[in-house]
C-alpha cells in the first residue's frame, strides 16, 4: 500500500526540542525533525546515547516542550497549548511504555493503582468493580495474573514490571504507543518475551508504535519503518530491509557495522565503520532532505545525493 493511500497518526513538522543550560543559553537536542507515522506500522527512531531519541518521544506525549515547529495527531495540533478536551484525547490515546522499568513505577503503590492511574487521571467515573476488572483484564493482555494486582513493583522481576508499565498503557485503549526503549533495562532472555508480547497486542487491537532504540538488530525484528537520528537531526529514512540492505548516510553505514554478529568467525573478520562528521564537504553547500527513491529519504547536498544515486545504480550501497 502506497504511503498516500495510508492513514497518518502523527506527523511531525521542523520539529526542535530546546532545553535551558546553566549560566544561560539554550541547548538544541532536536532540530528541524521531520517525519509521519501511519496508522498500523511499528516506526523505529535509532540512534545512539544523546541523539535525541527519547526527547522526541516526550515531546509527543507533552511531557517535553516543543520550541519550535508542530506535532500533528490526526491532523491537529498537539503541541503548546490546545483545548481541553483535545489534551485529554491525547492522554488517553497517545501513551508511552518508558525505559527503566522500575523508575518509572511508583514504589509506595500497589499494582492496582500503578496500572488504573491513568484512568483516575483522565477524570471518567467508573465504579469500584469496574475498573477493578479493567486492570484484571489489563494485567492478562500482558501474561500476568489479576491478583498481581495487590502486590507492590519491588515483588516483581524486571520483565515482569516493564509488563506493568504495558498494561499501565494499554488500560488506556490507546492508538499510538511511544515505546523509549522498551527492552534496553531489561535482561538478555526477557527481551525477545516483550518484544513478541509487543508485536501480539500490536495484532490483537490494531496499535500504531514509535519504537526508540539504540539496537538496530532488534529494531530490524520489530519495525516496518526505521528513522536514523544523529546529534539530533534525522539523517536517513526509509523502510526497514530497504535501510539495512542500502545504508547511505555514513553514520547509518557506521551503526550496521557495529551489530554484533552471532557467528564468532563472522564476528572476527568484521570491520567497524567509525563515523567522522568531516566526511561530509558542506562549506559550498550545506545538506537538505532528500528522496533517493522509494520513500528513502537521506540528509545531504546535491554532491553527496548524486554519489549515493550512482552507487545504487551501480549496486555499490
Amino acid at each position: 500500500m502506497s504511503g498516500e493511500s495510508r492513514e497518518v497518526v502523527l506527523e511531525l513538522r521542523d520539529l526542535e526540542v530546546a532545553f535551558k543550560v546553566k549560566g544561560g543559553g539554550t541547548f538544541k537536542a532536536v532540530k528541524g525533525v521531520n517525519f509521519c507515522i501511519y496508522k498500523g506500522e511499528t516506526f523505529g527512531l535509532v540512534g545512539e546515547s544523546g541523539s535525541g531519541k527519547t526527547s522526541i518521544g516526550r515531546a509527543i506525549v507533552r511531557i517535553n516542550d516543543a520550541s519550535s515547529g508542530s506535532i500533528l495527531y490526526k491532523g491537529r495540533r498537539i503541541d503548546g497549548r490546545i483545548p481541553k478536551e483535545l489534551d485529554l484525547e491525547v492522554v488517553r490515546k497517545i501513551q508511552m511504555i518508558f525505559q527503566d522499568p522500575m523508575a518509572s513505577l511508583n514504589e509506595r503503590a500497589k499494582v492496582d493503582y500503578i496500572v488504573s492511574e491513568g484512568l483516575y487521571n483522565i477524570g471518567v467515573k467508573r465504579s469500584e468493580e469496574e475498573r477493578r476488572e479493567l486492570v484484571a483484564k489489563a494485567l492478562l493482555e500482558v501474561g500476568l495474573l489479576p491478583e498481581f494486582a495487590s502486590r507492590f513493583p519491588h515483588e516483581f522481576s524486571g520483565g515482569q514490571r516493564q509488563r506493568i508499565g504495558i498494561a499501565r498503557a494499554l488500560i488506556m485503549e490507546p492508538e499510538l504507543i511511544v515505546a523509549d526503549e522498551p527492552i534496553s533495562a531489561l535482561d538478555v532472555s526477557i527481551r525477545a518475551q516483550v518484544l513478541n508480547l509487543l508485536s501480539s497486542i500490536q495484532k490483537a487491537k490494531g496499535l500504531t508504535y514509535l519504537f526508540i532504540a539504540h539496537d538496530l538488530s532488534v529494531v530490524r525484528f520489530i519495525t516496518d519503518r526505521i528513522a536514523v537520528i544523529s546529534k539530533g537531526r534525522i539523517v536517513e529514512l526509509a523502510e526497514t530491509e530497504e535501510l539495512f540492505r542500502h545504508p547511505l548516510h555514513p553514520y547509518t553505514r557506521a551503526l550496521i557495522s557495529a551489530i554484533p554478529q552471532p557467528d564468532p568467525l563472522a564476528e572476527r573478520r568484521k570491520v567497524v565503520k567509525v563515523y567522522d562528521p568531516a566526511c561530509h564537504d558542506y562549506s559550498v553547500e550545506g545538506p537538505a532532505w532528500s528522496d533517493v527513491g522509494g520513500g528513502h529519504f537521506v540528509l545531504a547536498n546535491s554532491k553527496e545525493l548524486e554519489a549515493y544515486r550512482e552507487g545504487l545504480a551501480a549496486g555499490r550501497l
